[in-house]
């Protein structure tokens, strides 16, 4: 899979397309650009339908759903999207007749809620989901298929919980010499790591830090984006990281933009561009955290270098201006607050104390 964005690329995937398969139809689907990505897991016993959770991706629809990151309650959906999801889910599961498990994911453009596909099946989001919420959606969904009922189990919705996980894939970039680091349509991801606390930006650096990249709380950051991501997203980004008191380093059209909204911004020489150049600074230790969208264009290019590079000498690097969002919010929330220590069992606990209470 892959989303194109000119002729010349869609000219280029069909003659790769042909090569590899050439009695095999293309499919061709309209993609929704900058939508919000929401996941949900249910039961079903054909009756009723119980939401084991609404999860929130972090990265924007066009990652594939096993390499972005996911929180759980969402975070930015206001209570009609999360309404009209839960709405949608109900209607499909019963329409569907589903006895035990349902995944859902869905697209949130411009306040409409898109269904993109409908698995009437476990999802590899379920174990994640029982574990932040403290219910076995696959020991309940095996006592349905047997026939049991979900009000005869007593099993109640956990959507309001008092606490925020953070779900993160875990990539073999580092195994993989000379891969690409970037994430789209195509899952990479080989496991999964997950972060719980109160606050989303500690429960998203928590995940983080499971997931082998500890984002620094100092130093200097590399930001460089394409054309289509030089905007208020980035800008509040490099604001942010400033205020924090990191040094920014960039190439030249994007510290132009930055420059252009007010940020003091060091350039840096691309390869292209002679020594010394961005290359020299993250080998030299000189670069601890990196923010480089890629172009959308194919091959070896400069991005490809730096990213590739990130991956060698174990700096942190993103490639999502969603992903450059969370990792901001999570180093400034370890800078201000202190992390909670607990273990699942005691989070479990505390939801329990809540159902009891009659909340849901």
């Amino acid at each position: 899979m892959e989303i194109v964005y000119d002729e010349e690329e869609l000219e280029r995937y069909v003659r790769e397309a042909v090569e590899v398969s050439p009695d095999k139809p293309i499919l061709i689907d309209k993609f929704l650009e900058d939508a919000i990505e929401v996941e949900v897991d249910a039961l079903c016993d054909g009756e009723e339908v119980v939401i084991g959770g609404i999860l929130e991706h972090i990265e924007e629809a066009g990652v594939h759903s096993g390499d972005s990151a996911c929180v759980i309650p969402p975070i930015s959906l206001p209570k009609h999207i999360i309404d009209t999801i839960i709405d949608y889910t109900r209607k499909i599961a019963l329409a569907l007749k589903v006895v035990g498990l349902i995944n859902i994911q869905f697209a949130i453009k411009d306040d409409v809620v898109y269904v993109l596909e409908a698995n009437p099946r476990a999802s590899r989001t379920v174990p994640f989901i029982s574990k932040a919420t403290g219910l076995p959606l696959a020991k309940i969904a095996a006592k349905l298929m047997m026939g049991k009922k979900l009000r005869e189990l007593g099993i109640k919705e956990r959507l309001n919980l008092k606490h925020v996980a953070v779900k993160e894939a875990v990539f073999p970039f580092q195994k993989l010499p000379g891969v690409d680091p970037v994430l789209g349509p195509e899952m990479k991801s080989t496991g999964e790591v997950m972060g719980i606390d109160y606050d989303f930006g500690l429960a998203y650096y928590k995940a983080q830090l499971a997931a082998g990249m500890r984002l620094p709380l100092e130093g200097t950051a590399f930001i460089s984006v394409k054309d289509k991501d030089k905007n208020e997203k980035i800008v509040w980004v490099a604001k942010k990281l400033k205020e924090m008191g990191f040094r920014i380093l960039a190439t030249k059209g994007t510290a132009k933009f930055l420059k252009s909204h007010g940020i003091d911004v060091e350039v840096v020489n691309k390869v292209s561009e002679g020594r010394p150049n961005i290359l020299d600074e993250i080998i030299n230790g000189k670069v601890d955290l990196i923010i480089n969208t890629p172009s959308g264009k194919r091959g070896r290019d400069e991005g490809y270098t730096i990213r590739r590079t990130a991956v060698d000498y174990n700096i942190p690097y993103i490639t999502t201006l969603a992903g450059a969002i969370a990792a901001v919010k999570g180093i400034e929330a370890v800078k201000k607050k202190k992390m909670t220590i607990k273990s699942i069992q005691e989070y479990h606990r505390e939801v329990e104390e809540l159902i009891a209470r009659g909340t849901k």
